[in-house]
Order: C-alpha cells, then structure tokens, then sequence
C-alpha cells in the first residue's frame, strides 16, 4: 500500500482512486500518511534538521518552495507547529540535527509529520517498538485521535497487548492469508494466538 514493494496482483484503491501503481509521491498526494517500522532507516534523515525532515513529503508544494527555491520562513514556521503541537522535545526547535533527539522524540517527529497532513489513511507500522510507557500512551492517543476524526487508520503491530487496546478491528494474517477479522471486545488473546498459528474458525480444534 506504501510504495515499497512493487504489487504482484489485485487492485489498491484509496477513496475510488487506483493506487496500485501510482508512484510514491503520488499515493502521499492521493491520501496515504506512513509510519514506517524504522523511524532511523525509513522515517528520517538523521543528519538533517528537523525542519528539514518535516517537508521531505511536501517539500516541493506551495508555500514551502516555488520553482525550485526554498521558502526558508514557511519551512520553519509549518516545522515549529507541527514540533509544538506534538510535543517534539529538542535543544534548538527546528534547527536541531535530528541525529540529536531520543528515540521517542524520533518518533513523535514522524507521527507529528503524518497525522499533520491530514491522510485519509494512515498506516502505522509498530509506532511504538523500543519507547517508554508515557511515549507509548502520547502516540496511541494520537492515534485514537485521528481515528476519532474519520479518518482510517491501519495499525500493524507484533504486541498483541497494543493490537487489542488501540483496534476497532482485529485482522490476522498467517503467511500471507487472512485468518480473519474479530472485534477485540468480543475475542481474546487465545483466539487470536491460534489464528496467528495458522487456525481459521471452522479448522478442527
């Protein structure tokens, strides 16, 4: 759905529009936002500037540059917004080389970035993988937040701890197929490790 690998068969679509083999600027353009695994190798570019990193998906729109000239204020105006309202701690604000920055300052600069465009769909890949307890509740009522809003959010996830307290719905894949579709208040933790497994409701017990 994000780009990264090339589709072998079927159709995505986002919203009536046919993504399948729409370019990666073009599905970010059509609605989709991204929170990669690795916000090191995926999310950021660790030796720019946070405001740097804050554009590198709308770098080339209006205001942030024209005819291929930076807009230097607008950058850092968007950038310090979108720090500020997502609580990005850093010791220089938007100059601040992201290199510099905790993991879950890290993080919450991705999810800031994301979510600040507004995605129809938002895939968030283990958002919290390595973070401490208050980054982990900061991001999952993000999360809940932009749900909240209509939008449609894709949550993949190995905790399963996080799978049930954060999902409107549980889908299970086990290599490759889809094992099923449960509501977290009407499952439980054994039925959905036996679906990881391999089990599919109707299997022999």
């Amino acid at each position: 759905i994000t780009g990264l690998r090339k589709v072998r068969g079927g159709t995505i679509t986002v919203q009536g529009q046919d993504v399948t083999n729409r370019t990666i600027r073009e599905r970010i353009h059509s609605g989709i936002g991204h929170i990669p695994e690795d916000r090191q190798k995926r999310g950021l570019i660790l030796d720019y500037t946070l405001e740097e990193n804050m554009i590198l998906e709308i770098y080339n729109d209006a205001p942030y540059s024209r005819r291929g000239i930076m807009n230097k204020a607008a950058i850092r105006k968007y950038a310090a917004n979108v720090l500020t309202s997502y609580d990005v701690r850093s010791g220089k604000g938007p100059l601040s080389l992201t290199r510099s920055l905790s993991g879950g300052n890290q993080q919450k600069a991705i999810i800031g970035r994301e979510i600040e465009r507004n995605p129809s769909l938002l895939i968030a890949v283990q958002p919290t993988r390595g973070l401490d307890v208050g980054s982990i509740e900061y991001i999952h009522k993000r999360l809940i937040e932009h749900r909240d809003k209509g939008r449609a959010v894709l949550l993949i996830s190995l905790e399963l701890d996080e799978i049930m307290n954060v999902s409107d719905r549980v889908a299970v894949l086990y290599n490759g197929e889809l094992m099923g579709i449960v509501k977290p208040e009407e499952s439980n933790e054994n039925e959905i490790g036996l679906m990881m497994a391999g089990w599919k409701e109707g299997d022999d017990q």
